[in-house]
């Protein structure tokens, strides 16, 4: 790769033998110098336009200390720079945006390569500087009301409190107060802003070009950039187009990076100031209307109060509720009731099959008139030993007899009383076996009902006897029962993994003709009058409560 002269100084010494170095930085792609003690140096230094290398500025400068010799070699880094500036502006528009955005992008995918704000900060603005051959690179955070420094080009340490950061950040907050790109020098075609803290940074820093750009996201400011060149560098119309296409894309990243760096009392504290800035500021009716009506519902819900009652499932049963069981072991004959049936006292429900209990009445019976011919017999003969056995064995015999016609006579299955049979059914068992004292029938009367409640255990203590409720059945949904509290049975039952307490409740008799045992529904007692704020948290206060007893050492 070989370089062709465009131009040298002075014009005698075209031929001197800078073309060597020259070659070498373009084909390593960096700066170079070489030279000896006392002797001249050659110094050499790429021209970059979108990462590619266009061109090499090389010279020849006598000998002189280090530091010098770094300041020399910086100084040609910045005409670097500024030779990359005329390329572009020399270039086709088309093609010029197209680099310019190509740029932009790269600067932006180092910003978004490092995890935190300070670390891409500090890469951006080192990669800013040298892209716009920019003496100094300065990217702040709006934090509040103030504006912190988060990163200064070629520098990992600064001192925040020192004067020419101090004009720096005076300078960014100049253009964040006017919401402008500044530029100083002003052009006098430039739209006129105020540049004060900018002309009192060239004066301190003496930079040739200052320009300073606010980040915005959604209209709010998340910080600014500055950049200053050296004399004789001013900022032309192509970087400041360029910087202000890149301070468009990093406010909304910026902006990202600090909300992931917030704590949690940051996020809800910025998210209040967002919501009442928006609530106070223009527009967002719609906002405001529902802040207006949630404000309402909140005062209706403090200052006016309702009736508190205690809502609970219910079950409608019998006052009296009598059972009715097999007396002795034996088939089922005859069933023409069965449950859900209205019955009369003394109609027959049941019979037993008796055929097994007159068979053996029968023996009884010859049994017994045997056992009386013996007696007779005994007693004739005067033998009294066997008169008073075959007497025993009369009465033993009498005694079985009558427990045969006590249970001929209870055959018949019949109601006590009028009512309704809750359950039982032998129509489908006739024939069958049945055991003593096993449950045939359930009768409950048709004029005396209560209520049994089942109310959860955290609500059972607001409950005592005489309070008034109503009941609606599933059945019945558009009839209420009145009812009283008669009864809380201190005993707690599991369901559903939870615990509730039978509770009994009286209707009144006249309600009592379209009721049946079984009916279920939901009963609401009234315990009295309170704030409907208070009721519609009571569970969650309680369980807040709870919770808080639960987590306290």
């Amino acid at each position: 790769m070989l370089t062709s002269p465009i131009a040298a100084w002075p014009e005698g010494e075209r031929e001197r033998s800078v073309g060597e170095i020259a070659e070498r930085a373009l084909r390593e792609g960096r700066g170079l110098v070489e030279g000896r003690d006392n002797e001249a140096y050659q110094i050499a230094y790429p021209v970059r336009l979108d990462g590619a290398v266009r061109g090499v500025v090389a010279l020849e400068i006598a000998w002189r200390e280090a530091a010098e010799l770094q300041a020399a070699m910086r100084q040609l880094q910045w005409g670097a720079g500024w030779l990359e500036v005329l390329l572009r502006r020399q270039a086709d528009p088309g093609e010029t945006a197209r680099l310019r955005i190509k740029l932009i992008m790269q600067l932006v995918s180092s910003f978004l390569e490092r995890p935190t704000l300070k670390e891409a900060a500090t890469d951006l603005a080192a990669e800013v500087a040298s892209r716009l051959g920019c003496d100094r690179v300065v990217l702040g955070v709006w934090q509040g009301r103030a504006l912190r420094v988060e990163a200064v080009s070629h520098s990992v340490q600064f001192d925040p409190h020192s004067n020419l950061l101090g004009a720096i950040v005076a300078a960014m907050v100049e253009a964040i107060d006017q919401r402008e790109t500044i530029v100083f020098p002003q052009d006098g075609e430039a739209r006129p802003v105020v540049t004060f803290a900018h002309a009192e940074l060239a004066q301190l820093s003496g930079a040739g070009g200052i320009l300073s750009v606010p980040l915005l996201h959604n209209g709010a400011v998340v910080g600014a950039l500055s950049l200053e060149r050296a004399s004789g560098l001013p900022f032309d119309p192509p970087a400041i187009e360029l910087a202000g296409g890149l301070a468009s894309m990093l406010g909304p990243l910026v902006h990202l990076h600090v909300q992931q760096q917030k704590t949690l009392p940051s996020h809800v504290a910025a998210t209040t100031r967002n919501f009442w800035s928006r609530l106070v500021g223009p527009r967002n009716a719609g906002l405001k209307f529902g802040a207006g009506a949630a404000l309402l519902l909140l005062a209706f819900l403090v200052l006016v109060s309702g009736a508190y009652r205690i809502s609970a499932t219910a079950r409608v049963e019998g006052e009296i509720q009598r059972a009715l069981t097999a007396p002795f072991q034996g088939y089922v004959r005859d069933a023409p009731r069965r449950a859900g049936d209205v019955v009369k006292k003394g109609e027959l429900l049941a019979r037993l099959d008796d055929r097994d209990l007159r068979l053996e009445r029968t023996r009884l019976a010859s049994q017994a008139e045997q056992y009386g011919r013996q007696y007779r017999e005994a007693m004739a003969k005067r033998d009294r030993a066997s008169a008073r056995i075959v007497s025993a064995q009369t009465d033993q015999v009498g005694a079985q007899l009558a427990l045969i016609d006590e249970q001929l006579t209870r055959t018949d299955i019949a109601a006590p009383f009028d009512g309704v049979l809750v359950s039982g059914d032998l129509s489908q068992a006739l024939g069958a076996p049945i055991e003593r004292g096993q449950t045939l029938f359930e009768i409950a009367p048709l004029d005396a009902y209560r209520v049994v409640l089942q109310v959860d255990e955290h609500r059972v203590a607001d409950l005592k006897a005489g309070q008034r409720g109503e009941l609606v059945l599933s059945s019945m949904p558009g009839e209420r029962y009145p009812m009283t509290v008669s009864k809380i049975t201190p005993v707690s039952t599991a369901r559903e993994g939870r615990n509730f307490f039978r509770v009994e409740a009286q209707l009144q008799p006249d309600d009592a003709a379209r009721l049946r045992p079984g009916m279920e529904g939901v009963a609401k007692v009234t315990v009295d009058d309170r704030l409907l704020a208070w009721i519609w948290t009571r569970e969650l206060a309680n369980w807040v409560r709870l919770k808080a007893w639960t987590w306290t050492p």
